[in-house]
């Protein structure tokens, strides 16, 4: 731990926003994700502050995402939220392998399924016309990330329910079909998981998820073609919007 003395005085950072930012610096230099802060009494005694202000910088991490508190036990460091950019031609393998990450798409679900409520308002299609379910579960250095809900009108592609079974599922309609997709709409939500998303994802049901319903279009034709729920861990992600 380095040797830093706090400025008090008029005009003076509050103190505990340069404990904060020490602390915060420590973390990107010296610390690894698990890793165990040291004790707040040792902390506040480092510092020559009480432990009320101690407290209030370790909040101020907490909130930044940088560390979680648990009772009982300390606060440790958590692993850094991933950067996702939420674009008009965002594509997840290509965005988080441009930030040197490995990724993989894994089919979970493949179904025929027909369209009620959002899925065919936003689709333009009939009420219960049938439509492509595609349910994949994608993971960042080898840690689940994200599930994809992936709903399609059928006479979109005939290959897409035969031959898609891992990797971009807009790139295989780019390859496959000769379509390529836009995004039009990204609507962000925080919710609880489901039971079966909260296992998949790895993630206690008592966490929040980021949920992202998007639009996306045939970038020719402007017709809808795919409606997709997206479920973030909300701990490993930093949701950047693009437009």
């Amino acid at each position: 731990m380095s040797v830093y003395l706090v400025t008090r005085g008029e005009g003076s950072v509050p103190v505990y926003r340069q404990i904060r930012d020490v602390l915060m610096q420590e973390i990107k230099e010296l610390y690894n994700a698990g890793d165990a802060l040291p004790p707040e009494s040792e902390l506040a005694e480092h510092f020559g502050v009480n432990r009320h202000t101690l407290r209030r910088a370790i909040d101020e991490l907490v909130i930044d995402g940088l560390v979680e508190r648990y009772h009982g036990k300390g606060v440790f460091v958590l692993e850094p939220a991933i950067r996702y950019t939420i674009g008009s031609s965002t594509r997840f393998t290509e965005t988080l392998e441009s930030q040197g990450r490995t990724t993989e798409s894994r089919v979970i679900r493949k179904q025929i399924v027909p369209a009620t409520g959002g899925v065919s308002s936003r689709l333009h299609i009939r009420e219960g016309e049938k439509v492509v379910f595609i349910e994949t579960l994608r993971t960042v250095e080898n840690k689940p990330f994200c599930i994809i809900s992936h709903f399609l009108p059928m006479q979109v592609c005939a290959d897409v329910f035969d031959k898609y079974e891992c990797g971009s599922l807009h790139a295989f309609l780019n390859i496959q079909c000769g379509i390529k997709l836009k995004r039009s709409e990204s609507l962000i939500s925080a919710i609880l998981p489901e039971a079966d998303d909260a296992r998949l994802l790895n993630m206690p049901r008592q966490v929040s998820i980021l949920r992202v319903k998007s639009l996306n279009l045939d970038i020719v034709s402007n017709r809808p073609i795919e409606y997709a729920v997206t479920r973030f861990r909300s701990d490993a992600t930093q949701l950047s919007i693009n437009p």
